[in-house]
């Protein structure tokens, strides 16, 4: 198929890339020509496992990025949009969703034949067939179902591993106002045959986007709340807890030969600094304000967010326990991104982390494999030492957090057992092994 995708983040480019590398011709509008420019040069404006070399093998081929909204409508068959719906602390801002559907719409209205236009970006339910579907009636002149097709098929894309989600997904949700919409839009997924697929109105597949990450945002605090109570008991381990709860047959079943298999899932329930990132917490939030407006108040979601506001704070509770004034004290952060092989900084711990370090009067070294740039974004601050070196984060410092699981971080037990004074060691992940490290503490220990 010809395919149009508007926004060109995370979800939009990885999107574009691998439905290219499937085989469709595939068009990426946007309206930063630095970022068209990049992406035309096969350079990746976002920092994703495998996004570059998949880039670079279809840019120009099957792929190409423009800033032509119109003309790119007018030449493919399906158009996704995939720009960003951020939370205003109320509700969701749909400024971008119904600027590029007018301008879908503007479109629509020179193009002769059938089009689908399918909505991509995380909207709560309705915004499809409520808001999206009369803006295009409304500046194409046309009808929806007669003249062009609605569908919403929301990503389940992880930040990391959002290339290898995309290409060997679980599941792949087809909404549509109608069969037609439904039966154009499952044309697009058609290489993926072995992939279940559900076919849904607009608003269920709307829905289950929310539903989904929700969930994942609820066993996180849930783990997290068990965490707490286990270090106010004392004598009991979270992570030993977990490790006892994850045996459950329905966590990880045993198969016939007698062999364990641990469901990804349970990389959720495990008790750490909070979640971050640019869904979790936007999409939970949202859901909240979404539910109180319709009269149904969503009091679990409510408590998820406030323990996940609360969650970082713990790491300075650990840290004074060894430093009761924290004034002058000097604290290396390893971790910036909210989680690994992202250079993505959006709700991270780490801002809260390093903001309370820093009005406590500690004096701050940050180090991450790839997010100081981005980070530097969001803490723009001479007291704050970014480096993008691991042992000069770790040069004279009395204490360190490990705030994101990067692999490179499993060897901080031989750095730290090497130096001749090692300073105390805050897992904020519960990552490395508490026998390994001389001076540790963790969350939920």
């Amino acid at each position: 198929m010809k395919v149009s995708i508007v926004g060109t983040g995370y979800v939009g480019l990885v999107t574009g890339v691998c439905l290219a590398e499937k085989g469709h011709q595939v068009t990426c509008i946007d309206i930063d020509d630095e970022k068209i420019g990049k992406i035309n040069r096969g350079i990746p404006p976002i920092h994703e496992t495998g996004l570059e070399d998949l880039l670079k093998k279809n840019i120009k081929s099957r792929l190409q990025a423009t800033n032509d909204l119109h003309g790119s409508v007018l030449a493919t068959d399906i158009t996704l949009i995939a720009v960003g719906t951020p939370f205003d602390g109320q509700r969701i801002d749909l400024t971008f969703v119904e600027k590029v559907a007018q301008q879908i719409g503007q479109a629509l209205k020179d193009k002769p034949g059938y089009h689908l236009v399918v909505v991509k970006s995380t909207v709560v339910p309705g915004t499809t067939d409520e808001v999206v579907l009369p803006v295009l009636e409304k500046t194409s002149g046309k009808k929806a179902g007669k003249d062009f097709g609605v569908g919403m098929n929301p990503e389940f894309l992880t930040e990391g591993q959002a290339v290898q989600d995309f290409m060997q997904p679980d599941r792949i949700v087809l909404g549509g106002m109608d069969e037609k919409s439904i039966d154009t839009l499952s044309r697009l997924y058609e290489q993926f045959a072995q992939v279940d697929k559900l076919r849904t109105n607009n608003k269920t597949a709307e829905m289950i986007k929310y539903t989904s990450n929700c969930l994942l945002a609820t066993m996180i605090s849930f783990s997290n709340e068990i965490g707490n109570l286990c270090s106010t008991l004392g004598d009991v381990d979270v992570v030993d807890v977990m490790k006892g709860m994850h045996l459950a047959h329905y966590l990880s079943p045993i198969l016939p030969g007698g062999q364990r298999v641990p469901a990804p899932i349970n990389a959720f329930l495990a008790a750490g600094c909070g979640f971050g990132g640019s869904c979790l917490p936007k999409d939970v939030k949202a859901l909240i304000a979404h539910g109180e407006r319709a009269g149904a108040p969503m009091r679990l979601l409510d408590a998820v967010i406030h323990i996940n506001q609360e969650q970082p704070k713990r790491i300075l509770t650990l840290l004074k326990k060894h430093f009761p004034s924290l004034k002058g004290i000097k604290i290396a952060i390893l971790g910036l991104a909210f989680k690994p092989d992202t250079d993505d900084m959006r709700e991270s711990p780490a801002i809260p982390i390093i903001k309370d370090l820093l009005a406590q009067g500690a004096l701050v070294k940050a180090h991450d494999p790839v997010a100081n740039r981005e980070a530097r974004r969001y803490i723009n601050d001479d007291r704050v030492n970014y480096t993008d070196e691991l042992g000069e984060a770790l040069s004279q410092v009395d204490a360190v957090v490990l705030v994101t699981r990067w692999e490179e971080f499993r060897k901080m037990p031989d750095l730290l057992a090497a130096m001749k004074s090692p300073p105390v060691f805050i897992d904020g992940r519960r990552m490395l092994d508490k026998h390994a490290i001389a001076k540790y503490e963790g969350i939920g220990l």
